[in-house]
């Protein structure tokens, strides 16, 4: 590999196996004294972090500019990484490692204008194509090339073939002599691959490793990096040249520390540009220490068998019978990825690729998260973070999962507190979703997940306080202060509330009051009015003095019912639909804000004066509404859903509801209108098809004004009336379709089906109970029993004769 006075150059894959292995065996073999590896300087203040036991990989080095904590870089390292592998044998063996690629204080002030991303070096070490903006669009593959060359179709497949099933044993340096060979060749006819930066890069780190031999002396020196710049590093070039190529680089101020990285990370479906397409079985290559097929094998079976699937150890032989034939009538020389997922697809999973697709994801790339030690360097907000996540007793986790709260508990209190902060600081850790169980105000639903890249997220907020607490009420107040739109600030009420920040709320409020004074659209009057009535029974829940937002509130609806009825006149339909949510809004907020209202009457003393003497919204509401059904200049939708809202809460009779049914159906009533008008009625997912189900009075109007529009109206008024019923239950659907069938009355369908049941009529409307259909479950209840199948008579010990008896038995 080496002539003499010249150093060891390992090049390597990066996440490569194969290449750690062959690496530990050379650098066994040459016992070198100083091993530089592919990575920035900067690191090596931090890598003797490598060997403290609360280091496991996966892990990263971050580097980030220092006051642009978001300008920032990744080098993932696995513990199948070649570089990893490099560190671990420098560190035990007493021998020098350094990092020697180009300084991240370099790298990253030339990525000013790109979006940033993982491993500056990383990325390019192989040549891949990466969208950074800054290279030429059309970047070299070497191993897709070199696959190519070999008759193969997939990189990958070829090089398992060739290096990660090469057998153990033979020279030590052969593999990376072939390997330099192969990338000589690609060097001298593609270039620099349309990788332009690697120009500088490949300067510095001659320059390094010059360094580095007249420390140690030139045999006595270990190179680790991609196998794509070993010919650039073997090229000779003089220092001057090297030198002018750097002159004049931008340079920033770069910070580095380790962070935790992930399997899934490392993938290429996570957008990771150097990435490997399956991290969990690379690792389990690199970790298995014999047999890797069969014991990849027995980790399927107990994955599958986790999730109640029947796999035997029969199933295990048979799959590692089916991938060793595979790979023979293939021409590899063992069984590889392919091989063994297609005989799990045919022999555990029987040909599906639903459980196919867990394997995938669960082993193939798998959720392996690392950890760093406590003594990395950190901002004082992630160490902030890290006291709170060991006190709480929430570890971070790569693995997605649901966590239930319930508020009334001091420890679930802070968790939830702990991650509306985050989401306030622009740390997703934790999601919001809807709970299974208890929709209550005291329960909450997360959806949990830690990504790497929350590391950066959590140093970007370090510029907003030190402590968690600290820095979501700086954020909250800037916040405040710089939304443009009353709903933001409203909102941003509710997640205060939420996170308990009472030293934003002030700043927040200040802010609404202003906002809302100032705003007259009704529109956004009404968007911001829900947010701000939760807030009110957030702060219930949480014990959080909510006067100053229920003040707000009350004014806020007051000027809403004012500002309502014109606003909702002259509406084109896109408008109206608008409107019409707007109007669902505030209804429901009122119910909110009416129960906010009945709490402060409970404790106002009777001789209170009459400026505060609390209001009732619900009836000044529900004279709104009356305006609204009232005025033909509103648009139909929104009349009808007022007509809705009305009959829902009590304040309309049946005959008043088919009176104003009546005259918006009626013929003077242009098509289009009325059946915005139905829509807003009976539409949006609000019940209305239940509605129509059982008052057949309602659906007699609907039905008899949809008879008489005419044709070409009719064309018209189809996809509202498509929309509107569209959003039914299919059972509704076919329950409406019936009664349409039969008529309103029913009387004209009776004699259609004589002889089932009393009554007659269509199967489900029948007026009573048809015996002998409903005796023809008895076998398979009696069956689902464990009663004895013969007839026998009804007793006390539960047999089964009849549909009577089953329902006895069912209650």
């Amino acid at each position: 590999m080496t002539g003499v006075g010249e150093p060891l150059l390992l090049g390597v894959r990066h996440h490569g196996p194969g290449s750690a292995r062959a690496v530990r065996a050379a650098l066994d073999a040459g016992q070198p004294d100083v091993v530089l590896v592919e990575g920035p300087p900067e690191a090596d203040a931090v890598v003797r972090l490598a060997a403290d036991e609360g280091m496991r990989p996966p892990v990263a080095l971050l580097a980030h500019v220092v006051d642009e904590p978001g300008r920032s870089a990744f080098w993932p390292l696995a513990e199948f990484s070649p570089e990893w592998v490099a560190i671990q044998w420098a560190l035990g063996r007493g021998a020098t490692v350094r990092f020697f690629d180009l300084p991240a204080a370099h790298s990253l002030a030339l990525r000013a204008g790109d979006e940033g991303g993982e491993g500056d070096g990383d990325e390019r070490a192989e040549g891949e194509r990466v969208e950074d903006g800054s290279e030429s669009d059309v970047r070299v593959d070497p191993l897709g090339v070199l696959a190519e060359t070999a008759g193969y179709d997939d990189p990958e497949r070829w090089w398992e073939d060739v290096v990660e099933h090469r057998a153990a044993g033979g020279e030590a340096f052969a593999p990376f002599e072939a390997l330099s060979d192969a990338m000589g060749a690609l060097r001298e006819a593609y270039g620099d691959g349309g990788h332009s930066r690697d120009v500088v890069r490949e300067a510095y780190m001659r320059l390094q490793v010059r360094a580095a031999q007249k420390e140690a002396g030139a045999e006595r020196v270990a190179v680790v990096c991609g196998a794509w710049h070993v010919p650039a590093l073997r090229r000779k070039v003089t220092v001057a040249a090297d030198r002018a190529l750097l002159k004049g680089l931008p340079k920033v101020k770069a910070e580095m520390t380790w962070v935790p990285w992930t399997h899934r990370r490392l993938s290429r479906a996570s957008g990771y540009g150097a990435g490997i397409t399956s991290p969990g079985w690379y690792g389990h290559l690199f970790s298995a220490p014999d047999r890797p097929v069969e014991r990849w094998m027995t980790k399927v079976a107990g994955l599958l068998r986790d999730e109640d699937m029947l796999v035997s150890s029969a199933h295990v032989i048979e799959a590692v019978r089916l991938a060793d034939t595979l790979a023979a009538m293939r021409g590899r020389p063992l069984a590889g990825l392919t091989e063994t997922t297609d005989a799990v697809r045919a022999v555990m999973c029987e040909g599906s690729d639903v459980p196919l697709a867990l394997v995938r994801d669960k082993l193939v790339v798998g959720d392996v998260l690392g950890e760093v030690p406590e003594s990395a360097p950190a901002v004082p907000l992630q160490r902030d973070l890290t006291r709170l996540q060991r006190r709480l007793r929430l570890k971070p986790e790569a693995v997605e999962r649901e966590l239930e709260l319930d508020l009334r508990k001091e420890t679930d209190a802070a968790r939830s507190r702990l991650l509306h902060r985050l989401r306030l600081l622009g740390v997703g850790w934790g999601e919001p979703v809807v709970s299974r169980g208890s929709t209550g105000t005291f329960r909450e639903t997360w959806r949990l997940r830690w990504e790497p890249e929350l590391s950066v997220r959590v140093a970007e907020a370090g510029v907003w306080g030190t402590t968690v607490l600290g820095a979501a009420t700086g954020r909250a107040s800037s916040d405040a202060v710089d939304a443009r739109a009353l709903a933001d600030v409203t909102a941003l009420a509710e997640r205060c509330l939420l996170a308990e920040l009472p030293d934003a709320l002030p700043v927040v409020m200040r802010v609404l009051a202003d906002r809302a004074a100032l705003d007259a659209d009704v529109g956004h009057l009404a968007q911001a009015l829900p947010a701000l009535v939760r807030s009110l029974r957030y702060g219930d829940v949480r014990g959080t003095g909510t006067e100053a937002l229920g003040e707000v509130a009350l004014g806020l609806a007051e000027r809403i019912f004012v500002g309502l009825p014109p606003a909702c006149a002259g509406l084109d339909a896109d408008a109206a639909l608008e409107m019409r949510g707007h109007v669902d809004s505030v209804h429901q907020a009122v119910g909110l804000l009416e129960e906010f209202c009945s709490g402060r009457a409970e404790v106002t003393p009777a001789a209170a004066p009459a400026a505060t003497v609390v209001r009732s919204v619900r009836p000044r509401w529900h004279a709104v509404l009356r305006t609204l059904v009232q005025r033909e200049a509103v648009a139909g939708v929104v009349r009808g859903r007022g007509v809705r809202l009305l009959l829902d809460g009590g304040e309309l009779g049946d005959e008043e509801v088919a009176r104003l049914m009546g005259l918006a159906l009626s013929r003077g009533c242009a098509p289009a209108e009325a059946a915005a008008w139905i829509e807003g009625f009976v539409g949006g997912g609000s019940g209305g098809g239940m509605l129509l189900v059982h008052d057949e009075r309602l659906l007699g109007l609907v039905d008899d004004w949809l008879s008489g529009v005419s044709d070409s109206a009719f064309t018209d008024v189809l996809p509202l009336l498509r929309r509107t019923f569209s959003a039914y239950e299919p059972g509704v659907r076919r329950t409406l379709g019936e009664l349409v069938r039969r008529g309103p009355t029913g009387a004209g369908a009776r004699g259609e089906v004589s002889g089932r049941g009393s009554g007659g009529g269509l199967p489900g409307f029948a007026e009573d109970i048809d015996a002998a259909r409903a005796d023809a479950v008895v076998p398979i209840v009696r069956l689902l029993l464990g009663l004895p199948t013969g007839t026998g008579t009804g007793t006390v010990t539960g047999t089964v004769t009849s549909s009577d008896d089953c329902v006895g038995v069912a209650g």
